[in-house]
């Protein structure tokens, strides 16, 4: 009986040898497994300034410690954004190294290669009441004032893009920020941003200085052009109705009948001592 109790201490005192043994093997040997995260990094080397598409971005997964606290996870919120900064292959890109969605430092990076962006005074009514919004497509009225005969009103500009409303270059959306600023309240005056040729910019600059300028919101899906017409002050007034033309009336014409001439008569003179008598007869 001693020597079975025996055997059964050894067998344990073994086993638990063993475990000891490989529980220390193990926390020596086997690499430690940490958590990571997905995080988007650059695909390739990027200038600042670069607008990001879905070829500029990969997702990596990094360890969760060594993430940096502003990564981006979500590719949505990189797209369409400007660089700040110039960024290298693999490096992690962070809020803070691309514009924001609502606000207006990288702006120049989305304007196209040889347009340029201009800025025109609007108010509440010149500006569609507040309608119009970033990315919207008008057309540019310009109204020279005058007096009746001078004040007149032409389309200068068709189908040009809104670039940003006052500093917001993002329509306004349900995210938070967006909500802030959409229920922010608006000024009575304000600017609108938009992308012109250089022709058009300098067109668009003298407008400004010679008269009012005003926008016309139209659908993006239409880019007809040719409506260049100008409307004058006489076209606001009612045009009174021409009086009617007297009638021609056209001389009478009087015919007069010639009358026959006279049939010659026949005459008989008579004498009777000193008295001279003419008998007629016919």
């Amino acid at each position: 009986m001693e020597r079975k109790k025996i055997l059964t201490i050894f067998v344990a005192a073994w086993i638990s040898a063993g475990l000891l043994t490989w529980f220390l093997y193990a926390s020596t040997k086997t690499p430690r497994v940490e958590k990571t995260s997905a995080i988007q990094a650059a695909a390739h080397d990027m200038p600042a300034g670069t607008l990001l598409r879905k070829g500029d971005l990969k997702t990596v997964r990094v360890i969760e410690k060594d993430a940096p606290k502003d990564a981006i996870v979500n590719p949505d919120a990189a797209l369409n954004h400007p660089l700040l900064y110039p960024v290298t292959a693999n490096e992690p890109i962070t809020t803070s190294e691309i514009a924001g969605a609502t606000g207006i430092e990288g702006l120049a990076a989305i304007i196209e290669i040889g347009k340029r962006a201009i800025s025109v005074p609007i108010t509440d009514s010149s500006g569609v009441a507040g309608l119009i919004q970033p990315r919207a497509h008008v057309d540019v009225l310009f109204t020279k004032p005058g007096s009746a005969v001078e004040a007149v009103t032409t389309t200068i500009l068709e189908d040009v893009v809104v670039l940003a409303m006052g500093r917001a270059t993002e329509t306004a959306s349900a995210t938070p920020v967006a909500s802030s600023i959409a229920q922010a309240p608006r000024t009575a005056s304000q600017s609108a941003t938009l992308l012109v040729t250089p022709d058009q910019a300098r067109k668009l600059e003298l407008a400004k200085n010679e008269g009012k300028i005003s926008l016309a919101l139209r659908n993006p899906l239409d880019h007809s052009l040719g409506d260049r017409g100008t409307t004058t002050s006489k076209e606001l007034y009612p045009v009174p109705p021409a009086a009617p033309k007297p009638e021609r009336i056209e001389p009478t014409k009087v015919i007069v009948e010639k009358q026959a001439p006279p049939k010659p008569k026949s005459v008989v003179e008579v004498f009777r001592g000193d008295k001279h008598v003419q008998e007629v007869f016919p």
